[in-house]
């Protein structure tokens, strides 16, 4: 049984309540651990434009905006061997216990950055 720390916790300061409740619930059975990394949750437009500029999202937070910007998602990173991974299995074995959860606990379907076609986002997951 796994949980969030404090760092993720207030990283997901500004985001909508039931995805807080979502990721809380989801950490504690989930089949790895895992967290909120830095910017994976509320951004400015200002920090959504810095990470468009670096080439790591495709909006730049004035023309198109992220849902980061109104607290419809959040990002997550898989915690293994004592650190962050973002490999392809762990995000994907997360994901599905994440969405499962969603659906199952709260009704809610979350989207996944990591079914979509044209700029596959394994982190990212959306209201």
């Amino acid at each position: 049984m796994y949980k969030l720390s404090q760092r993720s916790l207030s990283r997901l300061n500004g985001i909508e309540p039931i995805l807080i409740e979502i990721v809380k619930e989801a950490i504690k059975e989930s089949p790895i651990d895992f967290g909120i990394p830095n910017d994976g949750g509320l951004r400015t437009a200002e920090r959504q434009n810095e990470l468009y500029k670096k080439g790591v999202s495709k909006l730049d937070g004035y023309n198109k905006k992220s849902y980061h910007q109104t607290g419809k998602a959040f990002d997550i990173y898989a915690y293994v061997d004592g650190k962050a991974s973002w490999d392809r299995k762990h995000l994907t074995a997360i994901a599905e216990h994440i969405k499962e959860v969603a659906l199952d606990k709260f009704g809610v379907k979350l989207t996944w950055g990591g079914d979509w076609k044209s700029f596959v986002d394994m982190p990212h997951f959306q209201i």
